[in-house]
């Protein structure tokens, strides 16, 4: 079979967009979550209707209003109170929670203000009542409670920061949750010995549960001993506002509380469940890919590191299989996902799948028809309104001729502009779901 450039970008969006339907907020709540017999099953749990007092439906991230939804068709009238917060743009039409959206990265005074609202809510719980959680990537920006001392500014400059040093999301969480009054699972101070259980979508390598969404309701492993150690490794620890220094230095030395940790006797009633990973997205894209004729291999759910640098490794494997037939035999899908970052150097406006796509169009530059597309499950990348982009053999080639140099728009960070340029931009708009980023590469005579 003959195929063209065109032909493997189609191919590749196809496969990219069946991973992402399989993690779907309605799947993953759908099989985590029904009404049996006079009771509620969530996960492994269990809550007889007869024994259960208020029941509250909570949820923070990108794809929690979408899970509410779900969780709402089928717990129906049962839920007594309910309130998601969600990004602008990720709302869905509810029935039973009220709906607050803020920002995302950089959290906002409509986060602080639903927050607030959220830890009141909670608050009306008490022994024997259950509060349901819906929590997906996204909900460590849009939960902001600051700690006393430690303003809305404070907070978004740190954020600002962290988020331009290359620092990883566990790096990153384990800030927020020293400077939070809900994170690192202070969210289970509030509901009064209430039972808790969260359905969880994980964006973070390795599904750890206190760092998706900075683990609202997990035990915090982390110190603020850590906190100090990421600042100092990215040299910011002198461009933080004071505040926030002192604030960890206070927890230091003791004048301050650790965050709760593993083990607390406040997680007792505290059941988590994690209801859908990339490594399910990979799964379902790794069927749609040998379904289309291609010999396929799933490299790793687990890709992280520089964008620039991942794209290289990605592209050396892409043209082993060119010249070589290995690891597979062409027609080829090589598949992978993670979260890479991307350290920030130039004021160009992109996202790290968009940089993944740049780095890898140069490397790709001496190949013959090679196609990648990197793009994030949750319709975004960066602040912008991709996802993602393509680059191939021939993407070079074709920003000569307008005159663009990928050179310098990868060294001013400025990838959004150059594949919006090209017209290789991957926008899907909010998929409602968040399970990391995805990289597709298909690999053709």
């Amino acid at each position: 079979m003959e195929y063209s450039y065109e032909s493997m970008k189609k191919a590749a969006l196809k496969i990219f967009y069946k991973g992402v339907a399989a993690v779907s907020p309605e799947i993953c709540v759908r099989k985590n979550l029904a009404l049996k017999n006079g009771s509620i099953k969530i996960g492994k749990s269990s809550f007889s209707l007869e024994e259960t007092g208020k029941i509250y439906l909570v949820g923070v991230g990108k794809a929690s209003a979408a899970m509410a939804g779900e969780a709402e068709a089928t717990l129906a009238d049962h839920i007594d109170d309910g309130l998601v917060i969600t990004k602008y743009g990720h709302s869905v039409p509810l029935k039973k929670c009220r709906l607050m959206e803020a920002g995302h990265p950089i959290p906002d005074e409509n986060g602080v203000k639903a927050t607030c609202e959220l830890l009141s809510l909670i608050s009306c719980a008490g022994p024997g009542d259950l509060v349901i959680c819906m929590i997906s990537g996204g909900g460590s920006a849009l939960t902001p409670a600051p700690v006393e001392g430690i303003s809305l500014a404070d907070k978004q400059e740190t954020t600002r920061h962290l988020l331009a040093c290359g620092a990883t999301i566990h790096e990153i969480n384990t800030v927020r949750k020293h400077l939070s009054l809900i994170k690192g699972g202070q969210f289970c101070k509030n509901v009064n010995g209430a039972n808790v259980v969260s359905l969880i979508l994980s964006d973070v390598i390795g599904d750890d549960l206190d760092i998706i969404a900075s683990g609202m309701t997990v035990g915090d492993g982390s110190t603020f001993n850590d906190c100090r150690d990421t600042l100092l490794h990215y040299r910011l620890w002198e461009k933080i506002p004071i505040a926030v220094r002192q604030h960890i230095e206070s927890g230091i030395s003791g004048t301050i509380r650790e965050t709760p940790k593993p083990g607390d006797a406040l997680f007792a009633n505290v059941h988590n469940y994690i209801s859908g990973t990339l490594s399910h997205a990979l799964s379902a894209a790794e069927e749609e890919s040998v379904k289309s004729g291609f010999n396929t291999l799933v490299l790793s759910s687990m890709i992280q590191g520089e964008a620039t640098e991942v794209a290289k490794v990605l592209c050396a494997i892409a043209k082993e299989t060119e010249l070589w037939d290995r690891p597979l035999k062409r027609p080829a899908c090589l598949l992978s996902g993670g979260e890479t970052t991307v350290t920030l150097k130039g004021t160009g406006k992109g996202g790290r799948n968009m940089e993944l796509a740049l780095a890898a169009a140069i490397n790709l530059q001496d190949s013959k028809k090679i196609v990648i597309l990197s793009a994030g499950t949750d319709g975004t990348d960066g602040p912008t309104d991709a996802a993602g982009a393509f680059a191939d053999s021939s993407t070079v080639k074709h920003a000569k001729k307008i005159g663009l140099s990928l050179e310098s728009y990868l060294a001013d960070n400025n990838s959004y502009i150059f594949f919006k340029e090209l017209g290789d931009l991957v926008v899907t708009g909010p998929t409602m779901t968040n399970v990391m980023d995805m990289q597709i590469v298909i690999i053709c005579d």
